[in-house]
């Protein structure tokens, strides 16, 4: 019974995570010590946001990095760097039914329509770099794309959950 209960958890996990609309990745140095790691402060310096959409970030991002047990200083070992950024997409989309019988049945000669259109949207990406104070160098980086940010309650909602899914993979498992 046991065996069945742990098969279907892990089946529902692997369905929740693989619904995600987001593209995660995250990288990291080899020879970094993460243990060694419990400060850090934020540095907002390429972080090009409104200020509503910043303090989203920067509230999730501290919450984040508190639940894995760091805390903010003034002398940290970690300076989170934060950025966003945004780019236009266009979609385009074409739908080429198969028509109108004519003679011939459903494979005989015809008349169809083809239809065509595109949808132009914004989408918005994240980028945490973890920066070694000590070295000044970047230790792990995390970086999510897919926000929608035309829509003010998509953005609200949407910040939290990516930055919960980069962080969900610091410190990273070797």
């Amino acid at each position: 019974m046991k065996k069945y209960l742990f098969l279907l958890l892990a089946s529902a996990t692997l369905g929740f995570t693989s619904c995600s609309p987001f593209n995660v990745r995250t990288d990291y140095a080899e020879t970094a010590n993460f243990s060694n790691y419990r400060t850090y402060k934020l540095r907002i310096d390429d972080l090009k946001l409104n200020d509503i959409d910043k303090d989203r970030v920067l509230n999730e991002v501290s919450k984040q990095l508190q639940t894995k047990g760091l805390s903010v200083a003034d002398n940290p070992d970690l300076i989170v760097n934060v950025k966003a950024n945004h780019k236009k997409i266009t979609d385009v989309q074409r739908n080429s039914p198969y028509g109108m019988y004519g003679w011939g049945g459903p494979f005989g000669w015809g008349v169809g329509m083809s239809r065509t259109w595109a949808s132009n949207y914004n989408e918005g990406a994240l980028i945490l770099d973890l920066i070694d104070a000590r070295t000044n160098k970047l230790v792990w980086q995390g970086i999510g794309s897919g926000i929608s940010v035309d829509s003010p309650r998509s953005k609200q909602k949407q910040i939290p959950q990516i930055v919960a899914e980069i962080m969900a993979n610091y410190p990273p498992k070797r």
